[in-house]
């Protein structure tokens, strides 16, 4: 899965350039690393006709398949914060590829509702994306696991029925997007995923 392969090269990047993986906004998930081998996702190429929207904070419940076995969480995006170019061009390795995009990034809370315990490195977290305007961004690999109230997926163990977790993921987007969403489907699930909107982030 994408996070096996990103969550070592996190734990080798120097802390002042976390940009490990800047995918084209829109497109399909795509690893920009020295091998560019990454797995790639055909969901989210534009934003999806059937939407289940959720207010800033509110839950839904979603199945995903962990490395041990379906567990069923409860989802709240709980905010998004868009930065500015300038803090932007510090977080990616080659500022050029970054002209006239900002990075965004969402902080979503996860709950386990039941089905088992995750005993390390949860995935539920890379099905978390963000939009602006209806296209999907670039996800950018390492910007966010150590924000203020981020977690950090690899410090993630043994996560039982009724814990909770806040994993924080980071897209670029275009510089002035009016509308930032966060979409979140189950892996494998059929039907709407989980959408919010937040108008106007900071």
């Amino acid at each position: 899965m994408l996070h096996k392969k990103t969550a070592l090269l996190r734990a080798a990047a120097p802390v002042a350039v976390l940009a490990l993986a800047l995918t084209a906004c829109g497109g399909n998930k795509k690893s920009a690393t020295a091998t560019d081998d990454a797995p790639k996702t055909e969901k989210g190429s534009s934003a999806p006709a059937e939407t289940s929207e959720l207010k800033p904070g509110q839950g839904g419940t979603g199945k995903f398949k962990e490395e041990n076995g379906t567990i069923t969480y409860e989802v709240a995006a709980q905010k998004v914060h868009v930065g500015t170019e300038a803090e932007t061009k510090k977080l990616v390795s080659d500022p050029k590829r970054a002209k006239g995009l900002v990075a965004a990034t969402a902080w979503v809370k996860y709950t386990n509702k039941g089905g088992g315990v995750v005993k390390e490195s949860p995935d539920v977290a890379d099905e978390s994306e963000i939009y602006a305007d209806g296209q999907r961004g670039g996800l950018l690999i390492g910007a966010a696991e150590d924000g203020p109230g981020c977690e950090d997926t690899i410090d993630i163990e043994n996560w039982k029925a009724g814990q909770s977790h806040t994993i924080c993921q980071t897209y670029m987007i275009p510089k002035g997007a009016k509308s930032v969403e966060v979409h979140w489907a189950g892996e494998g699930q059929s039907g709407s995923p989980l959408i919010w909107k937040f108008n106007n982030a900071g």
